[in-house]
């Protein structure tokens, strides 16, 4: 395989990345609680149809889009009335194809999100997860990202949506590409 490239999804691509979005966090329907995965798909469904406050990011491998994230400005509430909005921009919906799983993709797609945020001007980076994610929970932690107790929230009959918070200040600051 090539190298993975990242890039602004475009319009024309909304119908892809949630074609592929919802594919890859059903997996977790066989994984999670009913109750809890109801809840996750619900805030799926609705962070794919706001595009309020949100870049879209895709990745490609050999010119076919595999994997998809969301950068939520500061002060979004990229989770309805579930949590406020961070102070910082937030990552969501790290999607993956699992064909191009173990080639980089979700890294790349996070460190853009990290690029993005730095070159904006953000200090730090958070996103959410839960304990039914344990490749993303490693994925983040590789990446420096730190559990940030005092952003979590709990959902009606899910699982605990735990905080992690990135410190950008270690990035040089770069110019937009």
């Amino acid at each position: 395989m090539s190298a993975v490239h990242v890039r602004p999804a475009r319009p024309d691509e909304r119908a892809r990345i949630a074609e592929l979005t919802l594919d890859v966090y059903g997996e977790y329907a066989h994984t999670m609680h009913p109750e809890a995965w109801g809840a996750l798909e619900g805030a799926v469904h609705a962070s794919l149809a706001s595009e309020e406050g949100v870049t879209r990011l895709v990745a490609e491998l050999d010119g076919s889009i595999v994997g998809s994230a969301a950068l939520y400005d500061p002060r979004v509430e990229a989770y309805g009335s579930l949590a406020s909005g961070a102070p910082w921009p937030e990552v969501r919906l790290v999607a993956v194809s699992p064909a191009a799983r173990r080639h980089g993709v979700a890294r790349a797609l996070v460190r853009e999100c990290a690029r993005r945020a730095r070159h904006a001007g953000a200090r730090q980076l958070g996103l959410h997860t839960s304990r039914s994610m344990p490749a993303a929970i490693r994925l983040y932690e590789e990446m420096g990202f730190v559990r940030d107790p005092a952003r979590d929230f709990h959902p009606p009959g899910a699982e605990l949506v735990e905080g992690y918070r990135l410190d950008l200040s270690y990035l040089e600051p770069t110019t937009e590409h």
